[in-house]
């Protein structure tokens, strides 16, 4: 797809190399596969480049393999700072850009991003004054463009939006599972960020990889209408194809995605009428999946006594009915659950405070039950 001139005054492709996912060889980021994998991305036309100061070995990596090896000004490097990981005082969390800037080498970042908004997380931005201080990295030149990643309510992110306008972009999740999801509610994040004006980096447009693996009667759908190309395409291209977008983050893992990916998103135009009844079809095939119906509006949660997270638990369970990925929905239910820290389904006393409260009716000591020996069950 073409270049996106009217969007902060840069020239950037619709496909960004997420540097999230690095290939590895015994344990360690496999630094020559990196090389290749940049090769062929900027061979391609293609400059974005997305790390982050939490991704392990990330802006190492990509110091060797595109600031050693390309021009400074050939390319855009994107980082963040998560101040919500470890960090008790404001120094200590303005001290990540330095570790980045000295872990990249790139002497200046093109994007960088407050990290993972939404929810708790958002007060140590508020705190450590973080709004403020990454527009005097602005002014110093050592950011061009500044915005924020976020993971939570459309609500949540309006009211981030009205109380800095300063904010240049947005990156939210987005992808055609997630569009209509109560519990991520993508579209609705989207129409927010428009609404003001932002343009919007897109993450996750393959669900951490779920949709290159969708249920097989989706993946039926996408490989009658196109049977040459791959499923995960459809969702890449179900990203690119929305008005706004900046650029789209993909998480390239190893040299054969990089070559998928740049194989169709070289020549993308956008979809086709015909190319959308098709995704609306498969979209159509997903909801027909019977799912545990919370819309995490945590109504649960508020009458629990155990402080069980009920909605990251079934949002866990969904994972594994729709993908039967149990890695995937353990990681969920870790982060979702312990990680804000709730009890597992495991301490539930089935004393059904939350049934009286929850608006959908759920059977949730039923599900509860569900989670702990589908997910929380070693065996």
């Amino acid at each position: 797809m073409g270049l996106n001139m009217g969007y902060l005054g840069e020239e950037i492709r619709k496909l960004g190399f997420g540097l999230m996912r690095l290939p590895q060889k015994e344990g360690i980021i496999d630094g020559e596969q990196v090389k290749e994998m940049v090769d062929l991305f900027m061979e391609a036309g293609f400059t974005y480049f997305d790390t982050a100061w939490a991704y392990a070995g990330s802006e190492d990596a990509i110091r060797k393999a595109l600031v050693e090896r390309y021009p400074r000004e050939s390319y855009q490097l994107a980082t963040k700072n998560a101040a919500w990981i470890n960090c008790k005082t404001r120094e200590e969390a303005y001290a990540q850009f330095d570790t980045s800037l000295k872990q990249t080498g790139a002497g200046y970042f093109d994007f960088y991003l407050l990290h993972n908004l939404g929810e708790g997380r958002s007060r140590y931005f508020d705190e450590y004054d973080m709004w403020r201080w990454v527009q005097e990295k602005k002014k110093e030149g050592l950011v061009r463009h500044i915005g924020f990643s976020f993971h939570s309510t459309p609500e949540e992110l309006e009211a981030i939006l009205k109380a800095h306008p300063e904010m240049e972009f947005v990156q939210l999740q987005i992808n055609y599972a997630d569009w209509e999801n109560p519990a991520v509610q993508s579209r609705r994040c989207y129409e927010v960020a428009r609404a003001y004006g932002k343009p919007v980096i897109i993450m996750e447009p393959v669900k951490g990889g779920m949709l290159a693996t969708p249920p097989a009667s989706v993946e039926k759908i996408l490989k009658a209408s196109e049977p040459e190309s791959s499923v995960a395409s459809w969702a890449v291209r179900f990203a690119a194809d929305l008005e706004g977008i900046i650029t789209v983050l993909s998480g390239m893992s190893n040299v054969e995605q990089m070559k998928d990916n740049l194989s169709y998103m070289k020549t993308f135009a956008g979809f086709t009428k015909e190319q959308k009844e098709t995704l609306k079809q498969a979209q159509s095939e997903l909801k027909k999946i019977l799912l545990i119906p919370c819309t995490s509006c945590n109504y649960c949660a508020k009458v629990c006594p155990m402080n069980i997270g009920i909605s990251g638990s079934f949002t866990a369970m969904n994972y594994l009915t729709l993908y039967g990925d149990i890695s995937a929905a353990k990681h969920q239910e870790e982060w979702l659950v312990g990680g804000h820290g709730q009890k597992s389904a495991d301490q539930c006393i089935k004393c059904g405070k939350c049934e009286e409260a929850c608006p959908q009716h759920i059977a949730i000591r039923e599900n509860l039950k569900k989670v702990r020996s589908s997910i929380l069950s070693d065996g």
